[in-house]
């Protein structure tokens, strides 16, 4: 760095420097007054994702400055002002970031600004939204990542055409995410033609989601999703959410994952299915959770899987042994793990006691059956690995035995989450634990919890050693 500043590359260093205030945005528009060079380097990075943070809807002028002349008078046959002032750059072609949901509602409060009558409100909507798609398809612009939904409008034919003649436009997409609620038949139709011409152009995607995927009903449209998946060399990460109603269209889908390191999964029947070493595997369900049908993917994955997460959220995970047992035998490299509705038991101590190499631990909603639980606390404590940092105990019953915990815990933690604290007991153990390991920086609690009850010189003596905080903004996640 210190060599290119001597060689006089300050360009190069104040773009890199300008690149990495991508999400700052206040101090990027100060930077663009600055002079006209920085000015030239500062609005492409602006504008490669208008749509997520600029507050009003004013810039979607900017876009329509434009269009042709024959889109612009399409435009005025609707009552919009079309007569902006020409722009200095073609800020359409800097676009990155796409989200059809956040364009739907900028669009919306655009044209809010523009007609005074609201009955031909729908289709102008419509007819802009699709006027930008060709715009930005046509300006140049390379999508980064792209977020498509479908709702209150579809999708013109030609968007697809053009898409197909253009290659540039996709030709750089790494991120894919696809929310197929209340999805029409056309658009069923649409996503289709648009799958096959992914499929053609770009291998290049490493993270795909899919939300509400129930509502694919169309044979064709799931084939084009099996076909775009096993395209696509380079997915590391794959997300498939709400699909119970239809959990058995997806068994294509499913087995068609190989390369993914990462895979989360929101109610789905057909993991057993799939074959694939995971880096990463977070499941949720809401329904039948058995340990039987994700034993194959966790042999399968082994000493490569490092981030587990299984949250069941009504009842109990059923056949919690094998699961335990599958854990302790093929997955001893895991750095985060998440349970939720699973017996406490001298099985699970031991298999936590197996992790060597666990950072992050996450246990919800758990229940002990012992009759000595203060026992069997005692010694989970004392089991803990060495290498835990982030220890989150809410929605437990762990609340009641904290203070056993914590006098008998040697792992370094840096992080701790519990619902409340309201027992001068807990106090004790905490205040105790922070002095012996020196090592915890917060606790993150609910924000109604009664901890803003305690005797004022009890709070200031515990804040000298450790900083209370909501619970939301320290949260590990998968």
């Amino acid at each position: 760095m210190a060599s290119k500043m001597l060689m006089g590359d300050m360009p190069e260093l104040m773009e890199i420097i300008l690149n990495n205030l991508n999400n700052e945005f206040y101090s990027l528009y100060s930077c663009a007054l600055v002079s006209r060079h920085w000015c030239k380097m500062t609005i492409p990075i602006l504008w490669q994702n208008p749509f997520s943070f600029c507050k009003n809807s004013l810039f979607i002028s900017q876009y329509v400055s434009s269009l042709d002349e024959n889109e612009q008078f399409v435009l005025k046959k609707y009552g919009i002002n079309v007569n902006f002032a020409n722009t200095l750059f073609n800020y359409a072609r800097f676009l990155k970031v796409l989200n059809s949901t956040s364009l739907e509602w900028k669009v919306q409060k655009w044209i809010n600004f523009q007609l005074a009558d609201s009955k031909p409100y729908t289709s102008a909507k419509c007819l802009i939204i699709n006027l930008l798609f060709n715009l930005f398809i046509k300006s140049g612009a390379t999508l980064h990542r792209l977020e498509l939904g479908f709702y209150d409008y579809e999708i013109n034919p030609e968007i697809f055409y053009t898409l197909g003649r253009n290659e540039l436009f996709f030709s750089q997409l790494q991120d894919l995410s696809l929310n197929l609620f209340e999805m029409s038949d056309l658009n069923a139709e649409h996503l289709t033609v648009l799958l096959k011409i992914l499929v053609k152009i770009t291998t290049k995607i490493n993270v795909l989601e899919i939300d509400e995927f129930c509502y694919i009903h169309e044979p064709r449209l799931s084939h084009a999703l099996e076909c775009f998946i096993k395209s696509q060399e380079q997915l590391r990460q794959f997300s498939l959410l709400s699909g119970e109603k239809y959990s058995t269209e997806f068994h294509g889908i499913i087995s068609a994952l190989k390369s993914q390191k990462i895979l989360r999964i929101e109610d789905c029947k057909n993991v057993n299915v799939l074959k694939a070493s995971l880096n990463t595997l977070e499941l949720i369900n809401y329904f039948n959770f058995y340990a039987s049908d994700i034993v194959q993917i966790l042999k399968e994955s082994g000493t490569l899987l490092q981030r587990l997460s299984l949250v069941k959220i009504d009842g109990s995970i059923q056949e919690e042994s094998l699961l335990l047992e599958t854990l302790k035998s093929f997955c001893p490299n895991l750095t985060y793990l998440k349970l939720t509705n699973i017996e406490f038991s001298t099985q699970f101590s031991e298999v936590i006691a197996n992790l060597q190499k666990l950072q992050f631990l996450t246990l919800h909603f758990f229940e002990i059956l012992d009759d000595e639980p203060e026992i069997l606390v005692m010694q989970f404590a004392k089991l803990l690995p060495l290498t835990l940092q982030y220890l989150d105990l809410r929605n437990s019953w762990f609340i009641s035995y904290i203070d056993i915990l914590l006098n008998n815990c040697h792992a370094p933690l840096k992080y701790l989450l519990i619902d409340h604290f309201d027992d001068k007991k807990i106090f004790k153990s905490l205040t105790e634990f922070c002095v012996r390991k020196n090592t915890l920086n917060y606790v993150g609690l609910n924000r109604y919890s009664t901890y803003s009850s305690l005797d004022d010189n009890i709070k200031k003596e515990l804040e000298e050693y450790v900083t209370m905080v909501p619970h939301e903004r320290i949260i590990a996640k998968c």
